[in-house]
């Protein structure tokens, strides 16, 4: 592979309506180069969506008709699943100002799947390939697509069937090697933020104990993202546990204690992927992907579990509630980070970019941040096999002890999420008593009731 080159970011903004016409390559709309390979394009979207996924989708779109040597775009409806069944849609066709507006909505407009392809999977994918003339193929996903498209690009090679394949990032647990961050995260982060910001009003209001549990299931980049949420002395969390540490229910029930001691209640975030010293998962249901991953989200078990020990184990503990976040945090509209839909966008493009240049025939697209001038994202391919099975888990200079998360950490999230609100707080000008104090404390002890 030859060294990696940065991409140029593509500030071109897109046209406000009608079809995704052609160009006139009269113009000075030709971007052929000699060593093009000359046929359709095909986009499958794979793993768990986020709320940025479709601007990946549109920016790849985009880019493929502009090119004179792409010469159709199709659609694969859920990923590998869509293409073993011959279910591929013509996205060449759709309106611009439709695009546009899926590029806005959440989650996998295709359809998502997850599933690895066996070696006759591979075979048969190869075979629509054949018969549709496809010679570029883009799957955007995350740490499993980019397996799977390893798996078919080694297919490839060994039937020496000539395609430019390419991974293009998605997962909002940002834990894609050789990426300094991933589209999907900036807004899930957000909403985990924000979500904990809201959370920790209403523990406040009422007092107790709260344990959210967010998705992660070996990185805890997302759980760390709720240390934003702490945006003045004594806010919460106060208490925040990544799978990167070992997780030991006697130091968490001591902490706990202690919180509650310093500030009268506690917020706590957690990783559903925590795990004992011995590795086993604090939550785990038995349950496995075709990957062979935990199944981990959807299920309250890990929140059931920690509400459950800390009411056994510490007796000043009142009002124990657990929420689990679960797939709320992957596709909300409210919260997308404007500078992670932009990227989403930008990789897309870039991706076509380089399959287009003729310069490398597979890989996955990074996103890296160059900080020269304040923050700059650079757009550049890394090999398949870099990504394929591969976790970045979140770096000790990120973490705190075993519990909490560094100001190092708020620093390098703060560019991708975006600005945050900022909570108001009663300066609380306390009125003089006029009545017993005896009568008083039983008030104010009867309100916490």
């Amino acid at each position: 592979m030859r060294p990696e080159k940065a991409l140029p970011i593509d500030r071109r903004q897109p046209r406000a309506s009608g079809y995704l016409s052609r160009p006139n390559h009269s113009e000075n709309h030709d971007i052929r180069t000699m060593s093009s390979l000359k046929g359709h394009a095909l986009i499958g979207q794979s793993g768990g969506p986020t709320a940025v996924i479709n601007q990946s989708l549109v920016g790849v779109v985009e880019r493929c008709v502009e090119h004179r040597d792409i010469t159709g775009v199709y659609g694969a409806l859920n990923g590998i699943n869509g293409i073993l069944g011959e279910r591929l849609i013509d996205l060449g066709r759709e309106a611009r100002d439709e695009l546009e507006r899926i590029a806005l909505t959440p989650a996998a407009a295709l359809g998502s799947v997850r599933q690895k392809p066996t070696a006759d999977d591979a075979e048969r994918v190869l075979e629509v390939f054949e018969a549709h003339d496809i010679r570029y193929f883009f799957y955007v996903g995350g740490n499993d697509s980019a397996e799977t498209a390893h798996l078919l690009n080694e297919a490839a090679i060994a039937k020496g069937y000539e395609i430019r394949l390419f991974h293009v990032p998605k997962t909002i647990d940002n834990d894609l090697a050789g990426c300094d961050h991933t589209p999907g995260y900036g807004s899930a982060a957000k909403f985990v933020a924000q979500a904990f910001m809201g959370d920790d009003q209403d523990n406040r209001s009422l007092g107790g104990v709260k344990i959210n549990v967010v998705m992660g299931r070996h990185a805890g980049w997302l759980t760390a993202a709720s240390r934003l949420a702490r945006r003045y002395e004594g806010a919460g969390p106060h208490l925040i546990y990544l799978p990167e540490r070992t997780f030991s229910r006697e130091a968490f029930c001591d902490r706990v204690e202690e919180m509650l001691h310093t500030h009268g209640r506690c917020v706590i975030a957690v990783s559903e992927g925590i795990h004992d010293a011995a590795g086993n998962l604090i939550g785990s249901t038995g349950e496995v992907d075709s990957h062979g991953n935990a199944q981990l989200s959807g299920t309250g078990a890990l929140g059931d579990h920690l509400s459950k020990l800390i009411k056994t184990k510490i007796t000043a503990a009142r009002r124990v509630r657990a929420d689990t976040f679960g797939y709320l945090q992957r596709s909300y509209f409210g919260t997308v980070s404007e500078q992670d839909a932009l990227e989403a966008r930008e990789v897309g493009r870039a991706a076509v970019d380089v399959a287009t240049s003729g310069e490398l025939q597979h890989g996955s697209m990074a996103i890296r941040r160059d900080e020269s001038d304040g923050y700059r994202p650079v757009y550049t391919p890394q090999p398949l096999s870099n990504v394929s099975a591969a976790t970045r888990l979140v770096p000790d200079e990120f973490i705190l002890g075993d519990d909490d998360i560094a100001e190092a950490f708020v620093r390098w999230a703060t560019p991708i999420v975006g600005q945050l609100p900022q909570p108001g707080r009663l300066v609380s000008h306390l009125v003089t008593p006029r009545l017993s104090a005896k009568r008083s404390g039983e008030l104010e002890n009867a309100s916490h009731r």
